[in-house]
This record gives C-alpha cells, structure tokens and sequence, in this order.
C-alpha cells in the first residue's frame, strides 16, 4: 500500500484537477453578457459559449478513462492539464465567438483527461473501505468547490479588470498543476489492459458531440434542417456504436455492467444530478438578472450557497456509517435535493434574494452527499484495474445529463415573445417543477437497482 505521503499527494493533485476542470466550466455562467459583448456574440453565440465545454467533455470522458487505465493515469493526467492550459489561453486571447467556442470545446477535452484519471489515481492509492470513502469525499468536495470558484473568480475579475483575466488565471494554475503531478505522482495502469477500442472511441466521440451539438442549435428552433440532422446523425452512431461494442473484444464500454445494478445506480444519479439541480443552477444566474437586477457578482454568491455548502456536505461525508450503502447514500441525497429545489418553487415577482436562500443550502447539503458517495460509487462499481473507465462513464452522464438539461430548463424558462418579468418567473417556476421531478424518477431508479 502507497505511503501516506503519496496518498496526500495524489489525493491533493486529483482534486485540484477536478477543481480547476469545473472552475473552467461554469466561469462564464457569472461573465456571459460582457464576454459576448466583447466577441460579438448574438444569442445564439451565447448559448455556444455556455453549452461547448460540455461537448469536449461529453466526447473525451469515456475515452480518457480507458487510456488512463491502459496506458498511464499519471501520464493522462498530465496531457489533459497541458490541454486545458492550451484551450484556455486561447479562450484569454480569442478575437471572436468562433475561436472562444472552439477553445472551450479544447478545454473539455483537457478536462475530461483530468476528471477521467483523477478517480483512477485516488483509487490506486486508497484502498476500498473507509480511507476511499475519506478520498471520495473530499474529490466529491473539489466539484462543489469548482462549482463555487469558477463564476466567483470571474465576476471579481471581471469587475476588477477583465474577464478575460481569468482563463489567463486558470492557465497558470493548471501549469503548476501539470509539473506538480509530472514531479510528484506515481505512475499507475490496470494489470489487465483491454486495449484501445479506435473504432468505438470514434463512434462515440463524434456521436455524443453531435448529440451534444444538435441540442444547443435546437435552442434557436427545433424544426432546423441542422438540429435535425445532428441529432437524428447522433442516434445512428451511439446505435452503431452499442452494436459495436457488443461485438467488440476489446470494448471500450463493457455493455454487461448495465446489468449490474450499482453501476445502474451510479450512472443513472449522475445522469439526472445533471439534468436537475446542475442545469437549474446554470440557468439560475440569468434569470436573477433578467427578474430581479440581480447583478454577476451577486448571482455568483447567492449560487454559492448552493456549491458552497455541498463542499462542506461532501467533506463530512466520510463520518456516514459504513452500514450506509452507496445506493442509500445515493437516493437519500436524490430525494434531498428534490426537496432543496422544491423549496425554490412559488417565486413571484416581489421575492427578493433571501427567498433562494433556504432551499440552496438545503440542496447544497443534499448535493454534497450525492457527489461524495458518486466518486465512490464510480470506481466501486466497475471491475478492479477499470477505475478511470468507470469515472468516465459516470461522468459522462452528468454532462450528457447537464447538456439535456440546460435545454429543457431553456426552452420551459424562457418566455416566448417579449420577455417580461412576469414571464420569466412563470418559466422559473415551471424549470423548477421538471428538474425536481428529473430527480426524483432518478432517486426512484436507484432505490429500485438496491432493491435487487
């Protein structure tokens, strides 16, 4: 078993990686007016610049995951906090909407190397039982925390200077990073490498970002020849991707662990934790402005109390008794913070900040619980040595998931015609309804992959 030392290490390094992906994430959810202002971006500019990093991560993860298993966590680690860097200088010197999106898709695929072997390296060197349920916890923090961070960082600096400040910021941050894993990691790889899966790493990649794509050009109108092609040109390939992998010897996705009920569980919580509660949030910022005036800075701490306290949830989750299964600890969490988004429904036109306050800090509370337990239960369950396989998959799923949701939470919040405020709480309150119910059915779906 690795010394302490090198678990403290990895632990601290697989965190900050996670950390800085999500800060990279949600930085522009607090900026996104002065950032299409300053590249010229139209409305349907704004909405690629929210939703591309979701398209490099949605296509990378899975794949990320198993090149880490086969060929190196460490050496893919590295290689995506080098690519993050690259795609965020880019996005800090973009003269125009085409570049900055491009950059951000750049930036998912960095992320995805980082997300994907961050879980395989704490799973190397933290053995299963109470000291992976202590690392689970704390990485389950590093996601709230960059949830937290990322719209924080670039409303003060933006405020302060400009927004473009902060990609320079996140630049340096992730070269640090990247020497300090280099120098200070340990290399770790499966005992029984599957091998690469070219033609199913293709199939999914360009599907899933046709998916992905078809859902943001939907948003602009869904009877578009484009939207229509993308998304009808995504299902045949995750169709003939699925076969693949069916036939394939050295599948990228063993197809069998969807029988297997905790990975089930797993997958499916993330799945709706990113269509509910993470797509609400990302809707959240715009519409205190557009309602209540409520400007970035303001936005970015009320969404705090969301993020914010699910960092302190996820930290103490390691002191929930070992008797408390991950599936338990998944739908109790589920179920929390269905309620927590509840408790945001009935906002009028008069309701002032304080009205958010109660149920972001009791989904806060239930989010924490369900992103430690989700690290856990991510490398749980997926056979030994498949570690970062298992990351990926799981977090496809959340932003597979955050991507559907966004969409959906657009097109109910929305207010067709000239926008009113009336409109815009009318839309609040209807988003709220279908992400409470997303997390609902998925705390439904987890309750019944236990039972059996």
């Amino acid at each position: 078993m690795p010394h302490a030392a090198d678990q403290r290490r990895t632990l601290t390094i697989a965190a900050l990686g996670t950390l800085l992906t999500l800060v990279a994430f949600t930085a522009p959810l607090a900026t996104i007016n002065p950032t299409a202002a300053t590249l010229g971006s139209d409305a349907a500019g704004k909405t690629w610049i929210l939703s591309s990093m979701s398209i490099g991560l949605g296509a990378a993860l899975l794949i990320s995951g198993t090149i880490s298993d086969d060929f190196g966590r460490r050496k893919t680690f590295v290689i995506g906090a080098a690519i993050l860097a690259l795609g965020s200088v880019v996005c800090a010197v973009a003269p125009n909407t085409l570049v900055f999106v491009i950059a951000r898709i750049v930036q998912g695929l960095g992320g995805a190397a980082l997300v994907a072997s961050s879980l395989g390296l704490i799973a190397h060197t933290h053995p299963a039982g109470p000291l992976r349920a202590r690392a689970s916890g704390i990485w389950g923090a590093s996601v709230g925390a960059g949830i937290a961070l990322g719209p924080l960082l670039a409303a003060v600096l933006d405020r302060l200077a400009t927004w473009r400040d902060a990609y320079w910021l996140l630049t340096l941050a992730t070269i640090v990073l990247a020497i300090a894993a280099h120098r200070r990691v340990s290399e770790s790889r499966t005992d029984d490498p599957r091998g690469l899966d070219p033609a199913g790493a293709l199939l999914l990649g360009i599907g899933v970002s046709a998916l992905l794509a078809g859902l943001v050009e939907g948003r602009q109108g869904w009877t578009q020849p484009v939207p229509i092609a993308l998304l009808v040109g995504a299902l045949i390939l995750l169709l003939v991707f699925v076969l693949h992998e069916y036939r394939s010897r050295a599948a990228m996705l063993d197809l069998k662990l969807f029988v297997h009920p905790p990975f089930v569980a797993a997958t499916v919580a993330a799945l709706v934790t990113g269509v509910g509660i993470v797509a609400l949030m990302s809707f959240m910022s715009g519409f205190l402005g557009n309602t209540f005036g409520i400007n970035a800075l303001g936005a970015s701490f009320l969404l705090f109390a969301w993020s914010g306290t699910s960092v302190v949830t996820a930290l103490l989750a390691r002191r929930i008794p070992p008797s408390v299964t991950g599936g338990t600890q998944l739908a109790i969490g589920l179920i929390g913070v269905a309620l927590g988004q509840l408790m945001l429904l009935g906002v009028s036109e008069t309701s002032t900040w304080v009205r958010f306050l109660p149920g972001l800090v009791f989904a806060g509370i239930a989010s924490g619980i369900v992103n430690a337990a989700l690290g856990r239960e991510a490398v749980a369950s997926v056979p030994a040595g498949r570690a970062g396989m298992g990351s990926g998959a799981n977090n496809t799923a959340r932003y597979v998931g955050s991507a559907i949701g966004v969409t959906v939470v657009s097109v109910l919040a929305i207010p067709t015609g000239t926008p009113t405020t009336a409109g815009f709480v009318e839309g609040w309150n209807t988003a709220v309804l279908f992400t409470a119910a997303a997390t609902v059915v998925g705390a439904l779906v987890v309750l019944a992959t236990r039972r059996r």
